[in-house]
């Protein structure tokens, strides 16, 4: 990443919080938004990652959401919104930077933002990019027809999980972490060595970390998913092979239920960001259904 890519970060208010955008390549190349997952700072989009997608000419917003990173944030288990206040950060933060439209990209709950944002506000969207989401969450009674968690992940729901660390010791929040990208992950190696990069970034620009869990606390919203062929912004759908989340039927019903959807299978990925091993088909991918529209 060259200095010239990635610009400082800036704290801009936004419907009654702060939140805080970093921005990548040229201000006047197409605006391209980076929508994080549950608990994810702006730290877990990589710099090279954005970078990547600067250089094939877009200007690249990340942020990093409510309760994350250098935003605003509440005290843990007691957040006064509901999940439709990240939908209207998403729209607010482009208010902020005075951009009309953008390419939209979400992953895992970033990705149930953008789905909301393109039907609920159509003419913000100039494409829209789904990662690892989902149309109705991990299967269920309301959603028989989307293929449930693995077998694996969902015991480990059941007996409750890893124990939250002491949020103040930054090597046991980092474990706490990479033990989660453990969990996730599908047939690629984790890389350990990268993401305590990662959480290590995070927590050092995070002033209460605990604070992100308040995102599981979040009603789920209004669904979207019988609206979802009411899309009309050329979307793309990237999803891993390797998902125990969300297994690859997510990805193919979103695919279905979006007129014109694209489906790229990410090859051995689960529940995550796309990791390095799989840049050089999202980043072409993203770059090829972003030029479908141009952004105002």
């Amino acid at each position: 990443m060259t200095s010239s890519q990635a610009h400082d970060e800036q704290l801009l208010r936004v419907d009654g919080v702060e939140l805080c955008a970093q921005t990548f390549g040229d201000p006047a190349a197409p605006a391209l938004l980076l929508i994080g997952g549950a608990e994810a700072s702006m730290d877990w989009w990589d710099d090279e990652f954005c970078a990547g997608l600067a250089a094939g000419g877009r200007h690249v917003i990340r942020y990093d959401t409510r309760d994350t990173g250098r935003s605003t944030t509440f005290p843990p288990g007691e957040p006064p919104y509901g999940s439709d206040a990240l939908l209207d950060d998403a729209v607010g933060l482009l208010d902020a930077l005075g951009i009309a439209s953008a390419h939209i990209v979400g992953v895992s709950m970033g990705g149930d933002i953008a789905q909301h944002l393109a039907v609920h506000h159509p003419e913000r969207v100039a494409s829209l990019t789904l990662v690892a989401t989902s149309p109705g969450g991990p299967g269920g009674p309301a959603h028989p027809d989307l293929p449930p968690m693995s077998k694996e992940l969902a015991e480990q729901f059941a007996e409750g999980g890893d124990e939250a660390p002491d949020w103040s010791d930054r090597e046991a929040v980092i474990a706490y972490y990479t033990a989660g990208e453990r969990t996730f992950a599908g047939t690629i190696p984790v890389d350990e060595e990268r993401v305590r990069r990662v959480v290590g970034r995070a927590w050092d620009r995070s002033p209460a970390l605990a604070s992100a869990q308040n995102h599981w606390r979040l009603d789920g919203g209004e669904p979207v998913r019988d609206r979802l062929g009411e899309i009309t912004a050329p979307t793309l759908v990237l999803h891993g092979t390797a998902d125990p989340l969300f297994p690859y039927g997510h990805g193919e019903a979103l695919a279905r239920e979006i007129p014109g959807a694209r489906l790229v299978p990410l090859s051995g990925m689960g529940h995550q960001m796309p990791p390095p091993e799989l840049w050089d088909i999202a980043i072409p991918a993203i770059l090829s259904i972003s030029e479908a529209r141009p952004t105002t």
